[in-house]
């Protein structure tokens, strides 16, 4: 009968396999992304592929809250856990708000600094799966967590740097001529401007629930 109810608790080790799946879909949605940022008429294929990835990423962070409740043990606190994965979603998930917008307001041109931000999200998730799996040994890799979830936060401040450029674009542009110029234009490149700094906002997150990790388990 024990043997039984062992069996059907999840393994510790499982909770690391479900954190480096998430982390990949991080990886495929971050690429797509920046094709979406290339414009063109593949912008709705790369749009609906972050869609398919972000819903993979909704089942995977249901299954780590899932293994948390039917745990005994876990590898570190049962709250790190679902800040992390959660964290992690809130990643994706700005992608999907991201072309969300995108989709609303039809774009298929997209400003060289959008790109450029769409660049440091595919940073930032290379990254983050870098990281992930040196969280099965903690104590080892401590250094080298450290430098990557600075590095994440580099990757941020570069990103917010961006978005400012493209702000000042926009706003220069439309104060061009006299300040006649599309308002609505303005408008919906400061919103995606903004969207893409709250993705590398949300990795900047996951560095620093990982950071926080290290700290209590080292």
């Amino acid at each position: 009968m024990l043997g039984w109810f062992r069996a059907l608790m999840p393994r510790e080790d499982r909770f690391f396999d479900m954190f480096e799946r998430h982390s990949r879909t991080l990886i495929v949605a971050a690429d797509a992304l920046l094709g979406v940022l290339q414009g063109g008429d593949d912008v709705p294929r790369f749009c609906q592929r972050i869609v398919e990835q972000e819903r993979a990423a909704d089942e995977i962070t249901a299954e780590v809250l899932l293994a948390v409740r039917r745990s005994f043990i876990t590898p570190f606190d049962r709250g790190d856990i679902k800040d992390l994965i959660q964290s992690m979603d809130d990643a994706i998930d700005q992608m999907n708000k991201t072309v969300k917008a995108i989709q609303l307001y039809e774009l298929r041109q997209f400003d060289p600094l959008m790109r450029e931000m769409g660049g440091t999200v595919v940073e930032a998730a290379k990254l983050t799966a870098e990281v992930i799996p040196l969280l099965n040994a903690v104590g080892t890799h401590a250094g080298r967590i450290n430098q990557i979830t600075e590095a994440i936060t580099q990757v941020e401040g570069r990103s917010d740097a961006l978005q400012e450029q493209g702000l000042k674009s926009l706003y220069q542009a439309h104060r061009r001529d006299g300040g006649d110029g599309d308002a609505m234009a303005y408008m919906i490149g400061a919103e995606i401007y903004g969207h893409l700094e709250d993705i590398v906002d949300r990795f900047e997150d996951v560095a620093n629930e990982i950071s926080g990790i290290v700290i209590e388990n080292v």
